[in-house]
């Protein structure tokens, strides 16, 4: 049986309503507080199209979340150096946390609100489990460097939206010093190499 095409107006509406959403959470202040029936009116469709589109609101965040995050992923997955898969891992590590840091700085509101969103938490969110999966495969290329596992997880903890939004919001860190600090970091974690104990 071939595949069900969505109809005309149900594409439709779904693209006002993630253009909608777009537009409010880019010029609200406290987008916690933003409501699907606020996102509804915008869109200017009914609040049950919403809920039969998307399920509820995280549902809504995250679908706009991956729409604004595709060019990026087509990068990752398919695309040249810095971010494709040809690039040397000890490269391609502080190009990935630099889009991702990027991403979040240019979504704050988007990205502080999803991730509020996740009452299962954010390590069990699969946008999480799909950049700690990628970070780790990526980490397990490097000769030497162990524990790829926890390693992918103490970088991408440098790249949290409510850290994003203290520095780059509450403290007013430029963006250019948030990126130079990050690659630094990401550099000293790709190139360290463990200990080795010395003779008595």
């Amino acid at each position: 049986m071939a595949e069900r095409k969505p109809r005309k107006d149900a594409v439709r509406n779904r693209k006002a309503v993630l253009e909608a959403a777009d537009a409010l959470f880019a010029r609200s202040e406290r987008p916690e507080d933003l409501t699907m029936a606020d996102i509804a009116a915008a869109a200017g469709v009914g609040k049950g199209t919403l809920f039969r589109a998307f399920g509820d609101r995280a549902g809504l965040l995250r679908a706009l979340y991956e729409a604004r995050l595709e060019p990026i992923r087509e990068a990752v997955e398919a695309g040249p150096p810095p971010l494709g898969p040809a690039t040397p891992p000890q490269e391609r590590v502080p190009a990935l946390l630099d889009a991702v840091l990027c991403f979040k700085l240019d979504n704050r509101r988007l990205a502080l609100a999803l991730e509020e969103s996740w009452s299962s938490g954010l390590y069990q969110a699969s946008h999480y489990e799909r950049w700690h999966g990628l970070l780790r495969s990526v980490l397990e290329q490097i000769p030497g460097l162990t524990d790829a596992e926890f390693t992918a997880h103490a970088l991408l903890a440098a790249t949290r939206a409510d850290l994003v939004e203290r520095l780059a919001g509450q403290e007013g860190t430029p963006r250019e010093q948030l990126r130079a600090q990050l690659a630094s970091y990401a550099g000293r974690v790709v190139t360290s190499r463990p200990e080795t104990s010395r003779p008595d």
